[in-house]
């Protein structure tokens, strides 16, 4: 396979003699007459003028409002769940799957939504989405009492508005800066960590005082209220790249087959932690205001790793960030969190983690923008996110599975165990292979020396 190299952000590469810093290089096909890939051309020349700054950080500031109610609202419903639960509305595994389902469609309809926010433009495409999640929220106020009901508000039509707000998102920035890429994803998906933060804060005192019914009212016309201004402000820098829904021959290129699987696998574990903490620290005899200060804790954290895991991206490379947040997923879940039987190490544990768990959001991204052309990423990222639809539909709603075949939520500490060491394994793998993108990249870098 052909191969062309960018220098786009810095990786550690190993030398026989010494540690080098060098540019990261980018794998992508060419075309069939050995002929320079036009797109990546293309994100050379418009990289080459980027304000790095600027309205830029306008869009950042606007993309991570929406980053709160896309990403916020779903890392805060374990408090929500953990209220249905105690008020005999179903099983956790089920209720599981409607927290799932809108994360689930984001991914489902991403290549759907990248066509969308071509044809409308990103604030239009930004407007519609916070719209449809406010209304969402609002219409899940009257379904409180019904699971299918909450299928179609809290699972359907909210997800259809996190998959239109995360696109924008995720492929905006990249139009605004260059070299400080890593960070202002960073600083975008921030806004989701502080989100779930907040929110699962407000929510547990919410739910107590006014019921799960007016929590998701108040919810969605908070979305509203805030998120149409800030997508107003959103506009693109350059012409948004025209094209198919898919740009199908990136997957012959096997650095891209590899981020593809490493993002499908590693969708799996993501929404085990936020959903199941609340249930967890009940299990271990805490009560359920702690659970939500916990997982405001885990959303603290993740906020602070999406900055940091940004700033990672811009100094060692995007690659290696995302390799070093996927294993330390793994490590916290396979060694932290099964000793976790006290409140001392669960909070350590929802700090580690989400840390961790943050920073597969902002260095995904980045890596798409820094590897395949920041000209496509709206296509790359659309392809690469519908890879993540199983993984969000069915990777916590297993873990409920495994803890009602062990015991169920009152079979105590032990019963949540094969989650934890079902989703750690899962994490790691999706390391192993950002190890192999990162292990392509340094043999082809040292060939070209």
């Amino acid at each position: 396979m052909a191969t062309t190299t960018s220098t786009t952000t810095a990786i550690e590469l190993g030398d026989r003699s010494q540690i080098l810093l060098q540019r990261e290089p980018i794998e992508a096909p060419k075309s069939d007459d050995e002929s320079v890939d036009p797109v990546l051309e293309a994100s050379r020349l418009a990289d080459s003028d980027v304000p790095d700054g600027g309205y830029g950080w306008v869009i950042v500031i606007s993309c991570a409002i929406l980053s709160w109610w896309t990403i916020g609202t779903s890392y805060s419903w374990g408090v929500i769940q953990g209220a249905l639960v105690e008020e005999g509305l179903s099983t956790p595994a089920v209720l599981s799957f409607v927290g799932a389902l809108g994360p689930t469609l984001l991914a489902a309809v991403s290549i759907l939504n990248s066509r969308i926010m071509r044809t409308i433009g990103v604030r239009y495409t930004g407007m519609l989405g916070v719209f449809l999640i406010g209304l969402a929220e609002i219409l899940a106020g009257f379904a409180v009492k019904s699971v299918p009901g909450l299928f179609v508000t809290q699972g359907v039509l909210l997800g259809l508005g996190f998959g239109l707000t995360f696109i924008v998102t995720s492929s905006t920035p990249a139009q605004y800066f260059s070299k400080k890429r890593g960070l202002a994803n960073g600083v975008v998906f921030a806004g989701g960590g502080f989100g779930g933060a907040i929110l699962s804060l407000a929510l547990d005192p919410l739910i107590r005082n006014a019921g799960p019914a007016w929590a998701f009212r108040t919810l969605g016309l908070s979305t509203i209220a805030t998120g149409l201004p800030a997508a107003w402000f959103l506009k693109e820098r350059t012409n948004v790249r025209r094209g198919g829904f898919i740009e199908w021959r990136l997957f012959k290129d096997l650095s891209f087959v590899f981020i593809f699987v490493a993002g499908a696998i590693g969708t799996f574990p993501l929404l085990v932690p936020p959903f199941f903490i609340p249930l967890f620290a009940n299990a271990i005899g805490l009560s359920s205001a702690t659970g939500a200060g916990l997982l405001a804790g885990f959303n603290f954290a993740s906020a602070v790793g999406r900055i940091f895991s940004g700033i990672l991206c811009d100094r060692i490379g995007s690659l290696n960030a995302l390799f070093l947040a996927l294993s330390l997923a793994a490590i916290s879940m396979l060694a932290v969190w099964p000793v976790s039987t006290t409140l001392a190490p669960l909070a350590i544990f929802s700090v580690v983690n989400g840390m961790a768990n943050g920073g597969f959001f902002s260095t995904m991204p980045t890596v798409v923008g820094n590897c395949f052309g920041s000209a496509r990423v709206t296509v790359a990222m659309g392809m690469i996110t519908t890879s993540w639809t199983a993984g969000y539909l069915t990777g916590a709603p297993i873990a409920g599975y495994l803890l009602d075949a062990y015991g169920g939520k009152d079979g105590g500490f032990q019963a949540y165990r094969p989650a934890m060491f079902y989703a750690g394994s899962l994490a790691l793998g999706a390391a192993g292979f950002v190890e192999l993108v990162r292990f392509r990249s340094n043999r082809n870098f040292f060939a070209k020396v």
